[in-house]
């Protein structure tokens, strides 16, 4: 009999649905596996807004003491959640075909006027200031961005969590990634998709790890790679690592395919969201490497360097 790959997952309703797709398509390919569960640091702490944890690894620390300890053997993640450098003797093994990358906006109450004052031009000050909750740094300076009048409140928790205090508190709405709401069909009638707001790099996709000397198990995962969704994860978290490092930056970045073509995105935020720097690049998926590193030195030289140590300065 088989030895079952034991699929480390955070115990939220999201994380361990996308666990289970990790199983079931291990089962497809006649893998036996089963979940382990657990709770990560950003699980047990919903208060405290996700920039001051110092966020880096805030949802993978567990489950990456898990895999050295050999606990577990794989660790199944959204990939937007994992720091661009990986802890020592974890390595990424596969990621699945990217979902929905966008951001959407969860509006509480009287949906047609919120709608009708976000289609107003964005210069407009005089409209009623909306209060639009998220823990995002990346959302709320793109957000302050466009709306310069507006509140952001902050907002923690599971997805579920985060939908029952959008109907607990008096906001007009907030913001969630499309692909988390979907999946587990939680993706309320009264959301609007902001199809202007750029993603965090690698938002959507899904991604499995497993310890770096465990080459049975990286071999057995390397199945499950999409090549697409691979490419486009790398070259928009090189974008964030050159620029950072972090995840906790409103740094965005989106990277597609089509017909052989790779067409980029990328910026970066002050954390009012005065100042923005951003960058589009197109070429050929054959030339692609190095276009997220290529990118973020552009920007660097651009000016973005300048907002860099002002977040930095703002963190000490």
């Amino acid at each position: 009999m088989k030895k079952k790959l034991r699929i480390g997952t955070r115990d939220s309703q999201l994380a361990v649905w996308q666990a289970t797709l990790v199983l079931q398509l291990l089962k497809e390919k006649g893998i036996p596996s089963e979940l382990v569960y657990m709770k990560s640091e950003g699980d047990i702490d919903l208060v405290t807004p996700l920039y001051a944890m110092g966020v880096q690894g805030v949802f993978t620390k567990t489950l990456d003491a898990a895999l050295l300890s050999n606990t577990i053997d794989i660790a199944v993640h959204s990939m937007k959640d994992v720091p661009t450098q990986l802890a020592k003797g974890i390595v990424q093994a596969a990621v699945l075909p990217r979902a929905n990358y966008k951001d959407i906006l969860v509006v509480k109450d009287n949906f047609t006027t919120i709608q009708e004052i976000l289609n107003q031009p964005y210069t407009t000050t005089s409209h009623l200031p909306l209060t639009i909750a998220t823990s995002s740094i990346r959302r709320k300076a793109q957000w302050l961005n466009r709306y310069p009048n507006h509140h952001i409140e902050n907002l923690r928790g599971n997805v579920n969590t985060r939908l029952k205090k959008v109907t607990d508190n008096n906001w007009h709405g907030a913001i969630f990634a499309a692909a988390g709401l979907e999946r587990i069909n939680l993706r309320p009638n009264t959301s609007i998709e902001l199809n202007w707001m750029l993603p965090a790099p690698a938002q959507g996709a899904i991604t499995i790890v497993c310890k770096e000397e465990d080459n049975n198990t990286k071999e057995i995962i390397s199945l499950l790679n999409d090549t697409n969704t691979d490419v486009c994860t790398k070259i928009e978290r090189d974008f964030l690592k050159t620029l950072m490092g972090g995840c906790s930056t409103p740094i965005s970045a989106l990277a597609e395919i089509k017909d052989d073509t790779v067409y980029f995105k990328g910026n970066i935020f002050s954390l009012d969201g005065k100042e923005k720097k951003e960058i589009e690049v197109t070429t050929s998926i054959n030339e692609s490497d190095n276009v997220g590193i290529d990118a973020a030195k552009t920007l660097l030289n651009n000016g973005a360097d300048k907002i860099v140590e002002a977040i930095k300065n703002a963190g000490k």
